[in-house]
């Protein structure tokens, strides 16, 4: 039984890790922070269907889309930072942070940033690649299927997860996120030269 499970076991964590469920809660409770609850669910399901549908047809077609193109999961990496960063800045200008999620933007936050690349980025991307050069289509089904059900469990949950801090703790934390959103996508800009320069 136990070697039946193993190669699952095996490809659910490397997946787990690489999409970092808990760590997008405060993010995505900050960008979420002006949204009504229908309007909220809605991003949610785009979330979490965005990272899904990403995560699997990459994993179909990544080696032969970046092949085709000569593009590297550094450039992911960059592209996906940059556009992060966009965002991170518009938040943080005063008055924008209402307009960018009250002015119909708030209806695609679930396709980006949250799907992606918060959720299914260039880390999950590659990862899922590895998988199924592994274990196989159905394995790796099953570890994103998995995993992108514990996101919605995550999101759905976001706020009594993050009670923990407390309600005065969570509107404080909520607005650094933005410089953390920030950092992220710096962050993943510099593993994406980093990796270009490797290669």
């Amino acid at each position: 039984m136990m070697e039946f499970l193993k190669p699952y076991i095996l490809s659910f964590i490397p997946l787990f890790v690489a999409v970092d469920a808990i760590a997008n809660i405060p993010v995505f409770l900050s960008l979420v922070e002006h949204a009504s609850k229908p309007a909220r669910k809605k991003i949610i399901l785009d979330a979490v269907i965005t990272a899904t549908a990403v995560a699997v047809i990459f994993m179909f077609v990544g080696k032969w889309v970046l092949s085709l193109l000569g593009v590297t999961i550094p450039d992911f990496q960059i592209a996906g930072g940059v556009l992060l960063f966009v965002i991170a800045v518009r938040l943080l200008l005063p008055g924008a942070q209402k307009s960018i999620l009250t002015s119909g933007h708030d209806k695609d936050l679930g396709v980006f940033p949250l799907g992606t690349p918060l959720i299914t980025g260039p880390a999950v991307l590659a990862t899922t690649l590895m998988i199924r050069n592994n274990y196989g289509v159905l394995v790796t089904l099953v570890a994103v299927g998995l995993n992108m059900f514990f996101v919605w469990v995550t999101l759905v949950k976001a706020d009594k997860i993050i009670k923990v801090i407390g309600p005065s703790g969570t509107r404080a934390f909520s607005k650094i996120m933005y410089i953390l959103l920030a950092a992220i996508a710096v962050m993943m800009i510099r593993h994406g030269i980093t990796g270009a320069l490797r290669l």
